[in-house]
C-alpha cells in the first residue's frame, strides 16, 4: 500500500505521528470504450474551447461562475489558504460511539504509527477502547477541510471521513407518515421472520456474483479465441493521458515499437524470416494466449502477394468473419460449430518463397 497522507493526531499536548492509507479498494473489472464497428479505441482529450488545443493537466486552473462573471483560481491561490497545508488531525470531542449516525460516514483510512516509539499511538488506541468512545476530528486532505471519526478496528486506528451537517439531506416521504394500522399478528409474524434470518455478521460469506460471472464471460471469450490483438487493434500511444495527473509511457511497448520499426526498415528481408519474426513478436505479446487467438503474419503476407482483398472485417466483440484469398490456402480454416469448450486451437501456416521478377 502507498500512503496518501502523513501528519499527526493531536489531542491536548499529545502528538501522535501517523501515515494514512486507503482502507478499501474496488474490485470491479475495468473496461475501455471501443467503436462497435471496428473495435477502435475511444479516447477523450481535454481541449480548450478558445484555441482548440489539447491542454495538459498542469496548465488547467479552476474557475467559479456566479452567472454573470467568472473568477479563476490557480494552484497558488489554493495553497495560500490557511488550512491547505495543515497536517494535523485535531481531536475536537470524544463522544459515545452510538451517537454518530452511520449515514454521515464516508471513506475510511488506516493509520500507521510513525516515529521511533509508538507509545503515544498505543495510548490513544487504549483510551478509545477503554472508554468505548469515538474521537470526532477535523483534518485537511486534498485542499479540503474535512470532518472525521477516529476509532479502533483490530488494534489499528481508523480515520473515517464524515459529511458535514449541512451536507446531509432532509427527507420527508409522505408514505412514512401514514397512519396505516399494524396488527398484533403482523408484528408477530414479522418478528418470527427476523428470527429465521438472525445471525452474526460475516462479510466473508458475501460475494459479488456479478463480477464473478463477468470474469467467467471474459475468460470464456479468451478460451474460444474471440479476442483482438491489443497492439494491432489499439496501437501504441506513448504519453497517453486519460484523466491521470501525469503522462505515463509504457517502457515495454516503447521497446517493442522500436524493434518493429527497425525490422520494417529492412526491405531485403525474406518473407520466411519476416514470418518467423512476426510469430516470435506475437508470442511475446500474448503470453498465455492461445495460438489461434491472433492471425499469423504469414497469412497476411500471403494475402498481399496474391493481390487478394480481405473480405473479413475486424472482430467487434464476440463476432468473427473468415477472410478469403485467391492464392493457395496454407492454413486450416475453422468451421462453424466445430469449436469445443475449453479446446485449444492451433493454426499453422507457411509463406511461399518470393518469386523473382
Amino acid at each position: 500500500m502507498r500512503a496518501i497522507w502523513s501528519g499527526s493526531i493531536t489531542f491536548g499536548l499529545v502528538n501522535v505521528p501517523v501515515k494514512a492509507y486507503s482502507a478499501a479498494k474496488k474490485h470491479d473489472i475495468s473496461f475501455h470504450q471501443v467503436h462497435d464497428a471496428d473495435g477502435g479505441r475511444i479516447r477523450y482529450q481535454r481541449r480548450c474551447e478558445v484555441c482548440g488545443k489539447k491542454i495538459d493537466y498542469e496548465h488547467i486552473d479552476k474557475a467559479y461562475e456566479d452567472g454573470e462573471q467568472t473568477v479563476v483560481l490557480t494552484d497558488e491561490d489554493f495553497d495560500a489558504l490557511p488550512e491547505a497545508q495543515n497536517d494535523e488531525i485535531e481531536v475536537a470531542q470524544f463522544v459515545p460511539s452510538e451517537q454518530i449516525d452511520p449515514v454521515m460516514f464516508g471513506k475510511s483510512y488506516f493509520l500507521e504509527p510513525q516515529g521511533k516509539s509508538p507509545k503515544s499511538y498505543l495510548l490513544l488506541r487504549q483510551a478509545l477502547q477503554d472508554t468505548d468512545r469515538t474521537a470526532v476530528v477535523t483534518f485537511a486532505l486534498r485542499q479540503k477541510t474535512r470532518l472525521g471519526a477516529l476509532r479502533v478496528q483490530d488494534d489499528v486506528l481508523v480515520l473515517q471521513s464524515m459529511y458535514w451537517a449541512d451536507e446531509i439531506r432532509e427527507v420527508d416521504f409522505p408514505a412514512t407518515q401514514s397512519r396505516a394500522g399494524i396488527g398484533a399478528k403482523e408484528k408477530k409474524l414479522a418478528a418470527a421472520l427476523v428470527d429465521q434470518f438472525a445471525s452474526d455478521f460475516t462479510p466473508e460469506e458475501f460475494e459479488d456474483t456479478y463480477q464473478v460471472e463477468l470474469r467467467r464471460l471474459i475468460d470464456a471469450k479468451f478460451e474460444q479465441g474471440d479476442a483482438l490483438d491489443t497492439e494491432a487493434t489499439f496501437g501504441v500511444v506513448e504519453g497517453e493521458d486519460e484523466g491521470g495527473d501525469a503522462e505515463v509511457i509504457d517502457l515495454m511497448q516503447a521497446l517493442k515499437a522500436s524493434l518493429d520499426r527497425k525490422r520494417g526498415s529492412r526491405g531485403t528481408q525474406k518473407a520466411g524470416s519476416t514470418t518467423s519474426s512476426a510469430r516470435t513478436s506475437s508470442a511475446e505479446k500474448s503470453g498465455s494466449k492461445k495460438a489461434g487467438d491472433t492471425k499469423s503474419a504469414a497469412e497476411k503476407s500471403s494475402a498481399k502477394k496474391t493481390g487478394a482483398k480481405k473480405t473479413g472485417a475486424k472482430k467487434t466483440g464476440a463476432k468473427k468473419t473468415a477472410s478469403k484469398d485467391s492464392g493457395p490456402k496454407t492454413s486450416s480454416s475453422q468451421k462453424d460449430g466445430s469449436k469445443k469448450s475449453g479446446a485449444k486451437k492451433s493454426t499453422r501456416s507457411s509463406a511461399p518463397e518470393r518469386k523473382s521478377a
